[in-house]
């Protein structure tokens, strides 16, 4: 990712409404399809400034991998001891065989072999073990944001369960996530392609447009995997080796 992007990430992924109302949403959907064990091992890759490592906490002892060493310093500071730096898709000196819950939270699109990367995840992975996979949905929504993300790709429902196929694992509670706003958001980056200005500056709106998007994205909490959600922004599923 381009450094303006740890730069924005490391100031806002407090208060940002798409970081703040995403972490209730995993938390929720961890608790009741994931269901880690008790004193769980938990790994997340790409965990860029660290702003998942104290929820992810809840259910276990987390490590983690970030290969920016900006972002890594303060995920460290927030996680109490060092991160790893072992890029996808080797993880070069992880260990295999070790951990219950493994995380990638929008990575696996800025990796060019994803199917590797799965393969090697799974390796990591305790008997019984799952992998969390949240990626950005629909190729058509590509924009200047994706170029600065260094993304290769935005996946449908098909293109995951390919990878994931190829990869030998099957899948659960594959489903549409940030879909309330997404109309909002599709029209927003039509209209902006229509002016010219296809903007991939992230930082948060006003603060009453954040806390309003907040609470509507924050609804999906008690939504997703209980009812069918039309198409979002994003992609989730549940993942583990055959």
């Amino acid at each position: 990712m381009d450094r303006i992007v740890y730069d924005r990430m490391a100031e806002h992924d407090s208060t940002h409404w798409w970081y703040v109302a995403r972490r209730d949403i995993l938390a929720d959907y961890i608790d009741r399809y994931v269901k880690p064990p008790a004193g769980a091992r938990i790994l997340e890759i790409g965990c860029g400034t660290g702003h998942n490592l104290p929820m992810l906490g809840a259910f276990g002892t987390v490590d983690a991998i970030e290969i920016d060493p900006a972002a890594a310093g303060i995920a460290a500071q927030r996680l109490g001891k060092p991160v790893g730096s072992s890029p996808l898709p080797e993880l070069t000196g992880v260990a295999e065989g070790q951990y219950d819950l493994i995380a990638v939270l929008d990575v696996i699109e800025h990796i060019d072999d994803d199917v590797a990367a799965l393969q090697a995840m799974a390796r990591r992975l305790k008997p019984g073990g799952k992998i969390l996979i949240a990626v950005p949905a629909h190729q058509w929504m590509w924009s200047a944001h994706d170029v600065v993300n260094h993304h290769k790709r935005r996946y449908s429902k098909a293109t995951l369960t390919d990878a994931l196929r190829k990869a030998g694992l099957r899948w659960d509670k594959l489903r549409w996530f940030n879909s309330l706003l997404f109309p909002a958001a599709v029209a927003a980056r039509v209209a902006g392609k229509l002016r010219g200005k296809d903007d991939s500056d992230d930082s948060p709106p006003a603060k009453p447009l954040n806390w309003a998007f907040e609470k509507i994205f924050g609804l999906e909490r008690h939504l997703l995997g209980r009812v069918p959600l039309p198409p979002g922004l994003s992609l989730i599923v549940v993942a583990q080796p055959k």
